[in-house]
């Protein structure tokens, strides 16, 4: 099976900023897109950024110019640098990707990290 493993949440000051990473692990072929979403309290998920396995990538309008998406195809990793951050980026955020494993591609998540910007 696969497994998405996230890290670098947690609570910082707004201005402040915070590295999300995730790592891909187990019967993976190849993957497509890896991206991240967030969910506020008493909202729907929404996608913040994503990229392709070829370095394409796009951003929800709210963080463009504040945050910036990479990836390490070689390790399966994803990372999200955010800077400048601001209380409404406080949410939980997950990470997902479109992995083939061999006869199945689907969408995998990760279990989510908190963001917390708080003064």
């Amino acid at each position: 099976q696969v497994q998405l493993v996230e890290s670098g949440g947690g609570l910082v000051q707004p201005g402040g900023s915070l590295r999300l990473s995730c790592a891909a692990s187990g019967s993976i072929v190849s993957i497509y897109a890896m991206g991240w979403y967030r969910q506020a309290p008493g909202k729907q998920r929404e996608l913040v950024a994503r990229m392709t396995n070829g370095g394409s990538s796009n951003y929800a309008d709210s963080v463009k110019g504040r945050f910036t998406i990479s990836r390490d195809n070689a390790k399966n990793t994803v990372y999200l640098q955010m800077n400048s951050l601001k209380p409404e980026d406080t949410a939980v955020y997950y990470c997902n990707a479109n992995i083939y494993i061999g006869y199945h591609a689907g969408d995998y998540w990760g279990q989510g990290t908190q963001v917390t910007v708080s003064s």
